[in-house]
């Protein structure tokens, strides 16, 4: 028996355990898998004998995975950066980066400076940038390809400036990501402070380093079930439910579901399903996938820890042996991000490893010269889902219809795209619901700094 039952181990799970055992619930975590962390996790591949993960990062915006970094102890487990490169195909390079200026100019100087946008480019984004400076809107109808065409972006704005950051940041095509999601993104982390567009990446991998959060969970008294499948809808006895595992039933006063939306609906019992539109609505979700190449080198390819690649199919590097700080005579282990790569999922292992070579060999010319040790491809066909244009009236919040059954999930009414973040909130409302109090857990957004103390709403 238990106060709560966490049903999943992702982000938002944990992040539930976390908040509810630090106030002296006795709080239960099951899933499926051996590791913790969901979507954000990192294995050892079969083949290659490597550690690989699909890399996740974070943003200064992001307070509440801060939060559960730092209180976890792993903050300084992180990188953070104040500069973004940008690359051309004709070796040209963009920095932007802060400068002594107040927000929202602070990165004004660079921006200005940067060869890869001409100058009615500038304008251009400028202007659009400007439909943010208050916020982002609150509606979310709009597609960001028509406010593309809406705002008259010029195509080298969109391929250079708007297609690598909102791709990168919402993984789908302009057409299914809202507005409101991408203003969003340029409001937190363009706009409104120089902290909030920081670039934060993990030192280590995500499975080690999301396994330090469960071990804090741990001291504060929850226990994992883990490799523990939940594979029939929950049952409800009296005032409690009733959860049956492989060889065990458990007994608690409160469930949280933390799962991917499409999960759902085995886990929901009856009597959700007959009286709730949370069935229904699930069906509003479309998972976006993410393809990672993974390369090992004999030599140092690039001294850049990572990059944005321009006018190629691929829209990161990682170069994961700096960011790791491995010593150079261990040569590149570098990660290339595909996101959105709906066409790729269909693409043979030889395909993408060739195009990839090619393409990153058009920036860094050293890979040409350099030996491939080993390479690897992943490919996340769930990885996010898309903030398709009208989805906000679809997800549904932490808490249901039935006493004592609530729900966590970056798909969740969190106000923020899929994202760690998004997640982490997810976790922090649900364990907010079961307390009655929905927001006690969660951490207040980034103050504006600058002039955007005064222009923010």
């Amino acid at each position: 028996m238990s106060d709560v039952i966490v049903i999943g181990a992702g982000l938002a799970g944990l992040a539930a355990a976390t908040a509810l055992s630090s106030q002296g619930a006795e709080v239960t975590v099951i899933d499926r898998k051996p590791f913790v962390g969901g979507r954000a996790y990192s294995y050892e591949h079969p083949s290659l004998h490597e550690i690989v993960d699909c890399q996740h990062v974070l943003l200064g915006c992001c307070t509440n995975l801060r939060a559960l970094c730092e209180d976890a102890g792993i903050g300084d487990k992180i990188r953070w950066y104040d500069e973004l490169t940008f690359l051309e195909t004709n070796g040209s390079s963009t920095s932007i980066h802060p400068s002594g200026l107040p927000s929202p100019f602070h990165a004004s100087p660079a921006f200005l400076r940067a060869s890869m946008l001409g100058l009615a480019d500038k304008v251009g984004v400028a202007r659009g940038l400007v439909e943010f400076l208050r916020g982002y809107p609150a509606d979310d109808s709009e597609s960001v390809a028509q406010w593309l065409k809406r705002t008259h972006q010029s195509e080298r704005a969109i391929r250079h400036f708007w297609e690598p950051v909102i791709v990168g940041a919402l993984n789908d095509s302009f057409e299914n990501c809202s507005t409101r999601y991408a203003g969003q993104v340029f409001h937190e982390s363009f706009i409104k402070s120089a902290e909030g567009g920081r670039l934060g990446i993990p030192k280590r991998p995500l499975s080690e380093f999301y396994g330090e959060v469960a071990r804090q969970a741990q001291q504060q008294g929850t226990s994992f079930l883990l490799t523990q499948s939940v594979d029939t809808p929950l049952q409800r006895d009296g005032d409690r439910w009733l959860i049956h595992l492989e060889d065990q039933t458990l007994s608690t006063e409160n469930v949280i579901i933390a799962v991917p939306f499409e999960q759902v609906q085995r886990l929901l019992p009856a009597e959700l399903n007959t009286t709730s539109d949370l069935i229904a609505n699930a069906g509003q979700f479309r998972n976006a996938p993410i393809t990672t190449v993974h390369l090992w080198f004999d030599r140092e390819i690039t001294e850049l820890d990572h990059a944005v690649l321009l006018d190629t199919g691929i829209q990161w590097i990682f170069h994961k042996s700096r960011i790791r700080r491995w010593p150079a005579s261990a040569g590149s282990y570098v990660e290339l991000v595909i996101s959105a790569s709906h066409p790729h999922l269909k693409r043979s292992r030889e395909d993408l490893l060739s195009s990839s070579l090619e393409e990153l060999a058009m920036f860094f010319p050293a890979v040409k010269k350099a030996e491939l040790r080993k390479s690897g491809i992943l490919k996340e066909a769930r990885a996010t889902f898309s903030v398709m244009p009208g989805l906000d009236k679809f997800r549904p919040s932490q808490k249901t219809d039935l006493p004592g059954l609530y729900l966590a999930g970056d798909w969740t009414q969190t106000g923020w795209p899929s994202t760690m973040e998004g997640a982490v909130r997810s976790g922090f409302l649900a364990a907010g619901e079961v307390m009655d109090s929905p927001r006690r857990f969660l951490r207040s957004d980034l103050p504006p700094q600058g002039l955007m103390r005064w222009l923010s709403k």
